[in-house]
């Protein structure tokens, strides 16, 4: 696809000064210079043109904002001035497996007053002798150069960074979470304990009534039982007087 189509789609319904991220990687420039992109992105802070076939950045617009540029698997192979003219707030700059071959041509970098991180992986001029020490001394402002500073040291990867953050999160979250559980656990323990405990108790408390009835109703029936005996007793001496008159 055309870098000029593929621009066009990406806006997605929007205006240029809407933009502040634009990727492009892997569409293609017709005649090897930036294509589709103008002024108008001027809120542009992420721009990707990967593998597009660029062997120029003459006619890159100006792009104040722009911090971070992936350039990588291009022809670019100079004119590198062109970035601390039109980008001179850049910050991050990815020109990995480009043509790029002497010292003298990563000189005009030095303009970009706020370059950070510079990459030049698969690039010839890496196999320069002491190239790393030679791009520090003439970059002074760059602290990592492929993804390392001057100590070895390598560069942190923001998004891993939020990474690690959301899992200590987590982590922290977990034991939380399992202690939490664990109360209400011990709660229903003991909520079970004082539902079965006041249950015993009022089924004692039952039982105690039932036996109490019971015993009532026992005595009652004696009470009858003996009231009877008498009553018959009472009858057996009437019909005794009655026969002895």
């Amino acid at each position: 696809m055309e870098m000029k189509k593929r621009i066009s789609l990406e806006l997605r319904n929007r205006s240029p000064e809407e933009v502040a991220e634009l990727v492009v990687d892997n569409c293609r420039s017709s005649d090897g210079e930036v294509e589709g992109l103008t002024d108008d992105f001027k809120e542009l802070e992420f721009l990707s043109m990967v593998n597009v076939g660029l062997t120029s950045l003459a006619k890159l617009p100006s792009l104040p904002k722009l911090r971070k540029l992936e350039l990588s698997d291009n022809n670019i192979s100079g004119g590198l001035e062109t970035l601390a003219e039109k980008c001179p707030n850049l910050t991050y700059l990815n020109l990995s497996g480009n043509k790029i071959k002497e010292l003298s041509t990563v000189e005009a970098l030095q303009n970009l007053k706020n370059l950070k991180s510079l990459d030049l992986f698969n690039c010839e001029i890496t196999t320069l002798e002491e190239y790393r020490e030679s791009i520090f001394e003439l970059l002074p402002q760059v602290t990592y150069l492929d993804g390392f500073d001057a100590e070895d040291n390598e560069a942190p990867d923001s998004e891993a960074d939020d990474d690690d953050d959301d899992e200590d999160g987590e982590e922290g979250a977990g034991p939380q979470g399992d202690y939490d559980e664990e109360d209400e656990d011990e709660e229903g323990s003991e909520g079970g304990e004082e539902v079965g405990l006041s249950y015993l108790m009022k089924e004692g408390i039952q039982v105690e009534d039932d036996d109490d009835y019971v015993e009532e109703e026992e005595e009652e029936e004696g009470e009858e039982r003996g009231e009877k005996r008498k009553r018959a007793a009472e009858d057996e001496g009437e019909d005794d007087d009655e026969d002895d008159d």
